[in-house]
């Protein structure tokens, strides 16, 4: 046990081969300290092989991916953007014929150049979905046909041979789809083919198939020509390389989606709603996914670079979601963000301030450095950009009172002494008030049948999986009916959203009692933003058989047989006839608020009951602070009789215990005098935070300027120091951070800023406020952009990264 900055808390110390961990975690211990010579541009990090022994990565976590040939050389440095390797077909330089003295004869058949037709307005970007990328070069989905023009020094003839080229890796093969041959008008191997759809003077129309099954990534594409008169290779072009993603909408791939309207808000959708809090008080923030922001396709697959995955294995989601799960945590090899839950955010960014996933993917792509800070709704937010760029139908899921199950067990296991007081050096289980990971869709070819569809991925680092801090994909079909020996990970998830809260007692010789099973405690509302609209959908459903039915404790104690505790209901013993109830209050930051528990005698004869309330803070994660306020009391209850007790909680009493998301845990425990019957509750409440309330002033039209209206009233009786707000939106405006300074106490302040759209459609401008005396302060407004009056659909207005400036007192508006 460590002392961390807040004064408690719990921390587990791994041993580790590679020196001191510089990533703060999950635990909140070391201060992070920031790399002293940052990259000026991202590079895929060399071979990790000769840097470290043992089992490879994809040996300990991804047995599919970890076969390979000792030559291979997939996993080293991609070539750079000249195309400079020299085992490369194609390479930029002279063009080459068969004699390979590069000399043109008369006769050859001379490509002189090529149209993709690659632009956002084209046939071939509208057709695969990808015309919202903010990028010029062609961006396919595979297993779905293209179309291209290549420019001839002389009319095509019958005999003449033309070869389409794709290669990706260092060392392009064949066998491995790192090299793909496909000769026009005769096919290719694996679903690749080519055919001639015009021929026109000099002009030679093709359409292209790519295979359903191809490597997902970033390939270059050349020609080759052949007729009596010689051989022709047309020299590669940087300006001719294609990204091809996986393909929701092709049925022979394995992600097929067969639902439109599910592909347009899982894969399509730039936005999306992430919910936190508690069950009974539910908040909702605006997430700016952008996957089709400038940079982000290529921070995605520099993810998959950095990780040192097989070019072979790209082509398979199982691998490709599992890999994204372990990078974009920083710990084991340096992924995207880093992770911190100890309250300290003053080396980076409070991870409540962050409005979306674009300025942090373009930090980690331009530095190869990991984003300070993190937790679970940021994780699950750029996991769900990174999957949804790549081309897998991807949700953001909350799911309340989120067990971390320690041990195995499958139960969340919290012991008390003699006296129902809690035995904190016991209780290693915990209890997150709300945990947010993703489910993205696919076939399981590698499970038996009947586990296709939703697979959990959850990019938070919490334990490790094979050696890795990754979890899933892992199918929700498997967690709800108990299979927990389905691969990945499925325990974990399983025991996060059904497994069971046991209260144990010590007795008087030492031994511990079952005194209490929670039964309906864990997992008790599971909710993700509904398809075409902000409001929330229900999907505890597709995760657990409803609560209490025989299938659902079938499902429990299938999976708690295969846990370290198979027989823990066996000492189960209890009699319950005194109910208990907690009611929620809507507290607001900054107002004084009451705890109230209701008691029900249900049975026949008088009970009485002997309650102790106790109030501490704490962090979303389950781990709390000491008890700030305790009351206690004896009830009698008449029968069928109910009596509240309530508990007042003054500002004053609670402000300086403040911690993130402004939390309180009651922890109630009871003894019915005639019975002996225990009564155990934990109760979780938040302190709501007002919202940001945005205005456009003035329509907004592409490459024009617009302006918006941001109003923030403190609830707070003190001062907020070191104000900055984050302005951002996907085609309005990169990722911009103001400093406004100081806010007075209850004091009301008004900013004006501008942005120039990029794209039309309906579009999401999401701001947020952060301090450290008030964080998770957040808004939204719908912005609905008008194309630009020339006709043009898109304003090649990108900037750099994030812009950051300070805000003038004097545009502050009054108290």
């Amino acid at each position: 046990h460590l002392q961390t900055p807040g004064g408690w808390g719990r921390v587990t110390v791994r041993k580790r081969d590679r020196g001191p961990r510089s990533d703060v975690g999950r635990w909140g211990g070391n201060p992070w300290q920031p790399p002293t010579t940052p990259s000026p541009e991202p590079e895929p990090e060399p071979d990790r092989r000769s840097r470290r022994g043992g089992r490879s990565f994809w040996a300990r976590c991804c047995g599919c991916c970890s076969c390979r040939n000792a030559e291979d050389d997939d996993w080293g440095r991609r070539p750079d953007s000249r195309g400079s390797d020299s085992r490369r077909p194609g390479s930029r330089g002279s063009a080459v014929n068969a004699a390979g003295d590069g000399t043109i004869r008369e006769g050859m058949l001379v490509v002189t150049g090529m149209d993709l037709l690659s632009s956002r307005s084209d046939q071939n970007r509208r057709e695969h979905h990808t015309d919202e990328f903010e990028y010029d070069e062609l961006i396919l989905r595979r297993g779905q046909p293209f179309h291209m023009v290549l420019f001839l020094s002389r009319p095509y003839e019958s005999s003449d041979h033309v070869t389409l080229e794709l290669c990706i890796g260092n060392n392009p093969e064949v066998g491995k789809g790192t090299h793909v041959i496909i000769p026009v008008g005769k096919g290719g191997s694996g679903g690749w083919k080519a055919q001639v759809t015009k021929s026109s003077g000099q002009n030679l129309n093709l359409r292209v198939h790519t295979s359903p099954n191809a490597i997902i990534g970033k390939f270059q594409f050349t020609v080759r020509t052949r007729c009596k008169a010689g051989e022709f290779q047309l020299p590669f072009d940087p300006r001719n390389e294609i990204y091809i993603l996986f393909n929701p909408w092709c049925p022979e791939d394995i992600v097929y989606v067969d639902h439109e309207d599910w592909r347009q808000e899982y894969v399509l959708n730039e936005s999306g709603r992430i919910y936190y809090g508690t069950e009974a008080q539910i908040g909702e923030r605006t997430w700016n996914y952008g996957q089709f922001d400038h940079g982000v396709l290529d921070a995605c697959l520099y993810i998959l670079d950095r990780r040192g995955m097989p070019y072979g294995g790209r082509r398979d989601p199982v691998s490709v979601s599992r890999v994204i799960s372990a990078m974009v945590n920083s710990l084991d090899d340096n992924g995207v963000l880093i992770g911190n839950w100890s309250g300290d955010y003053s080396r980076g960014t409070n991870p409540s301030a962050w409005v979306g996933s674009v300025e942090i993917l373009l930090s980690y792509l331009r530095t190869g450095n990991s984003v300070p800070f993190g937790q679970c709704w940021v994780f699950a937010g750029v996991t769900t950009t990174v999957l949804r760029c790549l081309g897998l139908a991807t949700r953001t899921v909350t799911n309340f009172n989120s067990a971390h199950d320690t041990d195995t067990s499958l139960t969340m296991d919290i012991y008390f002494d003699e006296n129902m007081k809690p035995l904190e050096h016991l209780n290693h289980d915990s209890v997150w008030n709300f945990h947010v990971w993703n489910d993205c869709w696919m076939k399981r070819p590698d499970l038996p049948s009947g586990f296709d569809g939703w697979q959990v991925v959850d990019a938070t680092p919490q334990e490790t999986s094979s050696g890795i801090f990754c979890c899933g994909p892992c199918s929700v079909q498997s967690i709800k009916n108990g299979l927990v020996y389905m691969k990945y990970d499925t325990p974990f998830i399983f025991a996060e959203v059904n497994s069971d809260k046991v209260y144990w007692q010590r007795q008087d010789d030492g031994s511990f009692k079952i005194v209490y099973v929670e039964e309906k405690a864990i997992g008790s509302l599971i909710i993700t933003k509904a398809i075409g609209s902000n409001m929330r959908e229900d999907i505890t459903h597709t995760y657990k058989h409803p609560e209490g039915s025989e299938a659902e404790r079938k499902a429990v104690e299938t999976a708690a047989a295969h846990g370290s505790k198979p027989n823990v209901y066996a000492t189960r013993d209890s009699t319950e006839d005194v109910a208990m109830q907690v009611e929620a209050q809507d507290a607001v930051m900054g107002q004084d608020l009451t705890v109230c528990v209701v008691l029900t005698n249900r049975g026949s004869s008088p009970r009485t009951v002997k309650l102790h309330l106790y109030l501490s803070v704490t962090f979303y994660t389950g781990v709390t602070g000491s008890v700030f306020k305790e009351s206690k009391k004896e009830v009698v209850l008449a029968p069928g009789a109910s009596e509240r007790v309530t508990m007042p909680v003054a500002y004053k009493e609670y402000r300086a215990q403040l911690v993130d998301q402004g939390a309180m845990l009651l922890n109630v425990s009871g003894h019915v005098k005639e019975n002996g019957q225990v009564l155990a509750k934990q109760h979780t409440f938040r302190l709501r935070t007002p919202d940001l309330s945005l205005t456009l002033l003035g329509a907004a039209v592409v490459g024009q300027e617009c302006e918006v209206q941001i109003v923030f009233k403190n609830p707070l009786p003190v001062t907020l120091t070191n104000v900055v707000f984050r302005l951002e939106g996907s085609g309005l405006q990169r990722p911009k951070i103001l400093n406004v300074g100081d806010i007075g106490g209850n004091e009301t302040v008004t900013l004006r800023q501008t942005f120039v759209p990029v794209r039309p459609g309906p579009r999401q401008l999401i701001a947020s406020l952060d301090s450290p005396q008030l964080s998770q302060v957040h808004g939204v407004i719908q912005v609905d952009v008008a194309p630009a009056g020339g006709g043009g659909a898109f304003s090649d207005i990108r900037g750099s990264g994030r812009s950051r400036e300070t805000i003038p007192m004097a545009s502050r508006g009054g108290a």
